[in-house]
């Protein structure tokens, strides 16, 4: 069962990939599964996210894997980034900005420590209408730019990437979005007030990490996400810890 303390934070179920019909309906229902028994290899991952989506797979992106020695703690997100690059001069996409599934495969456990924690982010906003309507009336209303703090990044676009928090899809579909590369528009009017929300936000969110159930990944489990409804992060560890990871396009994807 789902574990939710103060209807936001996720344990997500742990279950084999050999019935895709309940990976698909608990994916569904939560946001996020946890596939077990696989092997340590991108192949595993490329299987889960077919077993996972099935017909609606659109696009798979390149997998990229993240080592970390002695690893601070990493901060609830959500995978978004924009990364075009020229392959004998074609731009090919390696990252999309509506990547809606993310899938992390654990494939060197640390020695210690780097648990894992989930936020179903649509719970999160929803606390926030009645809780700190000034807040919520922020991420639902106003622009910022998701990619401004990034600016000097290699490889990044110079075009800003202008959007709200909370946005929905042609089909209805419910995005929440959390990047530490949020800024202010350019020039815009209401500078300070957009530099003090995204402070709060970013306090907020600081404030319910320490609230989350802390769950652990063996290794060759792959963590599976909704990436438009799910943050994600993890504790600091000592030793080595690696992780693969997968990002994809839906047929419901914006």
């Amino acid at each position: 069962m789902l574990t939710a303390p103060a209807e936001t934070g996720l344990i997500p179920q742990r279950l084999d990939m050999g019935c895709a019909d309940a990976v698909a309906h608990r994916l569904a229902q939560d946001g996020a599964v946890v596939l077990t028994g696989q092997e340590t290899s991108p192949r595993a991952l490329t299987v889960a996210a077919a077993h996972a989506l099935g017909e609606r797979l659109r696009q798979l992106f390149p997998q990229r894997q993240r080592s970390s020695s002695e690893g601070a703690q990493v901060q609830l997100h959500a995978d978004s980034f924009d990364v075009v690059v020229d392959v004998a001069g074609v731009p090919t996409r390696r990252r999309h900005p509506d990547e809606d599934y993310a899938l992390v495969q654990l494939t060197r456990p640390p020695s210690s420590g780097g648990e894992s924690f989930v936020a179903d982010a649509y719970r999160f906003v929803d606390t926030l209408e009645s809780g700190d309507p000034e807040l919520w009336g922020f991420l639902t209303r106003t622009d910022v730019d998701f990619y401004g703090a990034w600016a000097g990044l290699r490889g990044t676009p110079s075009t800003p990437r202008a959007g709200r928090h909370v946005e929905y899809t042609r089909s209805g579909r419910r995005i929440v979005r959390r990047s530490d590369g949020a800024v202010p528009l350019h020039r815009d009017p209401d500078l300070k007030h957009v530099e003090a929300m995204l402070r709060r936000f970013d306090e907020k969110v600081r404030e319910l990490e320490g609230t989350l159930p802390r769950f652990s990944l063996a290794e060759g489990d792959i963590l599976v996400l909704d990436n438009y409804r799910c943050w994600h992060g993890r504790d600091a560890h000592t030793g080595e810890r690696t992780t693969r990871i997968l990002t994809l396009l839906s047929a419901d994807a914006r």
